[in-house]
């Protein structure tokens, strides 16, 4: 999705640049020393509630301030969506992005858009093994072939790296593609959404905003009074076994990201799979006991197939500026 600049208008070897990952809720910004086929160096990362800010370019200039930076035209910025055209198309932003206002309104000549979990993809050869958790599977030798990435935060994501120098990337719309329910309790809470509207994509389960709906509609169905409404709220309180249809919302969740996950792998033709976003690692005790590797594993005679696939969960942390910076440097930066 990103627009990729002239080359000749960067340093050929590397470049000081500013990344960025930016969600729904919060962005990531930092100053990175980048050159193709090496790790990204972060001098100093800054998170922003994005809430606060009328505009990306605000989020920006506010960055470029606190770090002093004055001196590079270069920027990568990973975020939810896609371009089309000048603009960002995305649902789950608190503002518009324009790609000529936001160059406008920082100086940053060099600005390209990267979909977010493209940028978590170009980060995984940076992950280091020993802080991923391994769900499935067995584990498997990097580059031996495409490595699926997704998971759930404000929005869900997916993208798949193809192996090679420099990596390819498909950036996907995962999260808009038609939920799939495996069961009746499923089926109940889809028909509660359908009367809601015409389109329930995976988003309205797989992502923060989608776990309150699951609680809601559940708490409907049982003809129980919300007591939460906020993900965190109620991820906590089912961590906790405190309340138990938040038990029941969060084990749908961790249910239908397996299946998504199964389903995923299957239709990309993945060797591997990486669990970001924002919530995976935050419910990992919960996510660990869930149906996730029961349900993803739930493909009829492909299940012999899906028992060879490594998941991971990894920390999303700054993995997505890592990835931004990454993808600049090995397309714009690249002789």
């Amino acid at each position: 999705m990103a627009e990729v600049i002239d080359p000749q208008q960067a340093n050929m070897h590397g470049a000081r640049l500013i990344a960025a990952d930016v969600g729904g809720t919060h962005a990531r910004v930092a100053l990175v020393n980048a050159a193709p086929g090496c790790a990204p160096v972060l001098e100093r990362v800054n998170k922003y509630t994005c809430m606060d800010f009328p505009d990306l370019a605000a989020v920006l200039r506010a960055f470029m301030q606190a770090a002093g930076v004055h001196d590079t035209a270069h920027a990568a910025i990973a975020i939810a969506g896609y371009v089309d055209g000048d603009n960002l198309i995305n649902t789950n932003l608190p503002w518009q992005v324009s790609l000529a206002r936001t160059r406008e309104a920082t100086g940053l000549r060099n600005l390209v858009l990267i979909n977010d979990f493209e940028a978590l993809a170009c980060a995984i050869p940076h992950v280091d093994p020993a802080a991923a958790v391994l769900l499935a599977g067995t584990p498997a030798m990097r580059g031996d072939g495409a490595t699926l990435v997704l998971g759930p935060g404000t929005g869900f994501g997916a993208a798949l790296c193809l192996p090679g120098t420099p990596s390819r990337v498909l950036a996907t719309e995962a999260g808009h593609a038609s939920l799939a329910p495996g069961n009746e309790c499923e089926i109940e809470v889809l028909r509660w959404l359908l009367q809601r509207g015409s389109h329930v994509d995976n988003e309205a389960i797989l992502s923060g905003p989608g776990l309150v709906n699951a609680y809601a509609a559940l708490c409907d169905l049982r003809g129980a009074a919300p007591a939460m409404n906020q993900p965190s709220h109620i991820a906590a309180a089912a961590l906790q076994g405190d309340d138990r249809l938040a038990v029941q919302a969060l084990s749908m969740f961790c249910a239908l990201l397996g299946s998504l996950a199964g389903d995923l792998v299957l239709s990309l033709g993945a060797s591997e799979v990486y669990i970001a976003g924002g919530i995976p690692s935050q419910i990992m005790p919960f996510l660990t006991r869930s149906n996730f590797v029961a349900r993803f594993l739930n493909k009829g005679r492909m299940r012999t197939v899906l028992d060879r696939v490594p998941v991971w969960v990894i920390e999303h942390g700054q993995l997505g500026v890592i990835g931004a910076a990454s993808w600049y440097a090995d397309h714009c930066l690249r002789v």
